[in-house]
């Protein structure tokens, strides 16, 4: 008799999902100055058994240069979005670059209900001005 293979716990209980969209903003954008504005939309969901607040973000933004900007902060867009199994949040902002092609890559640090801290992964996105990229 064949039994599904277990699961571990924390993968079941605390689980958030992130899905981003990107835009390049030409209006905002100067590239004779070297200055490329992006915004995403994030949303966050909460795919666990337990309710769960996101506390702080952690963003590694990287432009074609190699240049890195590292950015740590409460909530995200001055929120701190609690989330029921189930529940999702969307918000949107922006990013800065001084080249037409970079990336973004981070972490939602939440805790849940149950008092477990967990970080929640987002895997690197690219930022790319249209055209850029083949």
């Amino acid at each position: 008799m064949n039994e599904p293979a277990a699961q571990p716990m924390s993968s079941v209980r605390h689980r958030i999902s992130i899905d981003v969209e990107t835009a390049y903003l030409d209006d905002q954008s100067e590239p004779r100055e070297q200055r490329y504005v992006f915004a995403y939309t994030i949303t966050i969901r909460n795919e666990g058994e337990v309710p769960a607040k996101l506390l702080t973000r952690h963003w590694i933004i990287t432009d074609a240069n190699g240049r890195v900007q590292e950015v740590r902060g409460d909530g995200v867009v001055g929120e701190q979005p609690y989330l029921k199994p189930g529940q999702g949040f969307r918000y949107s902002s922006g990013a800065v670059l001084e080249t037409p092609v970079g990336t973004m890559q981070g972490s939602y640090q939440m805790i849940a209900d149950d008092g477990a801290q967990f970080d929640a992964p987002i895997a690197a996105f690219r930022l790319a001005m249209p055209g850029m990229l083949h």
